[in-house]
Formats: C-alpha cells, structure tokens, sequence
C-alpha cells in the first residue's frame, strides 16, 4: 500500500484525519537525533531505516493514528539510538 493511501487520525481525533506524510515522520526522527547531537550521517541513516520500519508496519492499514506512528517509530528508532528515541517519544514532556 502507498504511504499516501493511508489516513492518519490526529491526536485525540479532534482535528480531521490527514494523509500519512513520510517526510514528517522523516524530520521528526532528524530532529530527535540532532537534539541529543547525533551526528548528520548517524541522524539520516536513522530516519531512513525507521521511516522504513513504519512503511512496513503500516502496509496493511487504511487508518492509522498519531499515536501508533510515534509509538511505532520510538520502538525502531530506541534499537538504533536509545537517547533520541526518548526524545522522539516524549517529545511534548522534554522540549
């Protein structure tokens, strides 16, 4: 399934579903590893294999949430660079 066939329910559902955005996902995970100063080439080589882990993990789904692509993320992303996935995960607490 194309990542831009599957609709993302927004936190709390509140504000209407949008389309699955990869380079979102791929900037959040950039910026977790930058915020714990992993360097460039560790910080994209980390984005690409997460954003990855989550394709996969989505293939079969029409309907995901906010909730699951985070929690789906920080579950790949803390094998590659613990630090940042606590970042990643918990974003809205620490910065």
């Amino acid at each position: 399934m194309s990542s831009q066939l599957i609709d993302v329910v927004k936190r709390g559902g509140a504000r209407p579903t949008e389309s699955f955005q990869a380079e979102k996902l791929v900037q959040s995970i950039l910026a977790a590893c930058n915020s714990v100063q992993a360097p460039d080439g560790e910080a994209a080589t980390a984005a690409r294999s997460v954003h990855a882990a989550v394709l996969v993990w989505c293939d079969d789904k029409s309907e995901i949430t906010s909730s699951d692509i985070r929690r789906i993320a920080a579950h790949h992303l803390k094998k590659i660079h613990p630090e940042a996935a606590y970042i990643y995960k918990h974003h809205r607490l620490v910065l």
